[in-house]
């Protein structure tokens, strides 16, 4: 039983010594390219589920299998159709308010 305990307490120090090393060399300095990132969240089509209470589940629907076969934004789609005005989409689709609680694009009850 002692040999066991003294490899679980050496295995134990071996993966505190990699995270460390993880953390130093791979994450500490690490900055986010928005751009790219707008970029990413811009480009996937999973952002309809924003559009769905507004335009209604089919033509958010439908707006992402475009997006899909054209390998297009969403956001260009909704344009292009005028589904939506620029403003709406902005305040729709912005990806800060998504991560906020109710639904984008409506005032919360304290505004």
């Amino acid at each position: 039983m002692a040999v066991g305990s003294f490899m679980l307490f050496q295995s134990i120090d071996t993966l505190g010594f990699a995270i460390e090393t993880f953390v130093d060399n791979c994450i500490t300095g690490i900055t986010a390219n928005e751009k790219r990132c707008r970029e990413h969240v811009e480009r996937s089509v999973g952002i309809v589920t924003t559009l769905a209470p507004v335009i209604g589940y089919q033509h958010a629907a439908d707006i992402a299998k475009k997006a899909l076969s054209a390998d297009r934004p969403v956001r260009d789609i909704i344009l292009e159709e005028g589904v939506l005005t620029p403003e709406e989409t902005d305040r729709i689709l912005d990806p800060v308010s998504m991560t906020e609680p109710g639904m984008q694009g409506k005032k919360s009850r304290t505004e």
